[in-house]
């Protein structure tokens, strides 16, 4: 490549070289993977308002909706607000760039995986092998007790939330628990959460444990697409930095804000997702990586 190259061209290429020279593939992604899709962004209470008109009247910040305690003060609201998300998430379709880092993680001779915090199913629902991913934050699509009087984790495939979008309240009932028969709620961890059962998630932690061991024991190169993943709530980004230090890994990372990354081994790229991941897809040569 020319001296004279477009600094961009130059990231863009190092990050293709990233990706084609792995053994393994590790999908790492925040909330900001969505927004191509259609998601509404959540960064800061000016994009959660602009989302929810509503709580924005009320002064409603995001914190203040996305916690047990609105579940036990004011049901319809707080179900309003899953409610929506859960109709939202069934509704989108994931777009494009979902099915190139599935192209590239299936091209890896390794097993690849899926780190992420989003609790939406998109990854489910482009193709991924749910026995390789890890939702640390938990899934809207399915449904707990409110007062966690078991540990037991049920599917929300039968509740069909009916929802007054202006006001962000809930129409029709809402989901309850068969044991005690009190209020049930989304299976997500939520701001100051001491009754998340965690037990499904956790299960998916161990699989990556013993998935990570065995990438460990075949000394395979591990390279990390991040896409999304903020500073604010940083579980996707220590996740990644934690495979940097214990796998050697190199990391590649999309995020139009903040693209800065650790180390210049690494790459950043201030894009959106769609747009870094068709750049990147321009520029692996091997057949290998391409349909």
């Amino acid at each position: 490549m020319s001296r004279h190259a477009n600094p961009a061209e130059v990231e863009l290429q190092r990050a293709a070289d990233i990706i084609s020279s792995a053994d393994t593939l590790v999908i790492t992604a925040g909330a900001g993977i969505g927004v191509d899709s259609g998601m509404p962004d959540f960064r800061g209470n000016g994009g959660f308002w602009r989302a929810y008109p509503a709580l924005a009247q009320a002064q409603v910040q995001f914190t203040d909706v996305a916690c047990p305690d609105t579940f036990r003060r004011d049901p319809a609201l707080a179900w309003g607000f899953y409610g929506h998300r859960l109709n939202l998430y069934r509704k989108v379709e994931p777009h494009r760039g979902f099915g190139l880092l599935k192209q590239w993680s299936d091209a890896t001779p390794l097993r690849g995986w899926v780190f992420t915090s989003n609790v939406d199913g998109q990854f489910q629902k482009a193709g991924f092998d749910a026995a390789a991913l890890y939702e640390c934050h938990g899934s809207i699509h399915h449904l707990q007790c409110l007062d966690a009087c078991s540990a037991d984790i049920w599917s929300a495939d039968g509740f069909e939330p009916v929802v007054d979008e202006d006001a962000c309240r809930l129409f029709n009932a809402p989901p309850t628990c068969a044991y005690c028969g009190g209020l049930a709620r989304p299976n997500v961890l939520m701001f100051g959460d001491v009754d998340w059962i965690a037990s499904r998630s956790r299960a998916q932690r161990l699989r990556q444990e013993r998935w990570l061991d065995t990438v460990h024991q075949s000394k395979g190169s591990v390279a990390i697409i991040e896409i999304g993943a903020g500073t604010a709530i940083p579980s996707v980004r220590m996740f990644g930095h934690h495979l940097i230090r214990e796998h050697g890994a190199k990391l590649v990372r999309i995020n139009p804000r903040e693209p800065a990354v650790p180390s210049a081994r690494d790459v950043g790229l201030g894009m959106g997702a769609v747009q870094a991941l068709e750049q990147i897809a321009a520029r692996l040569q091997s057949a290998r990586w391409r349909d």
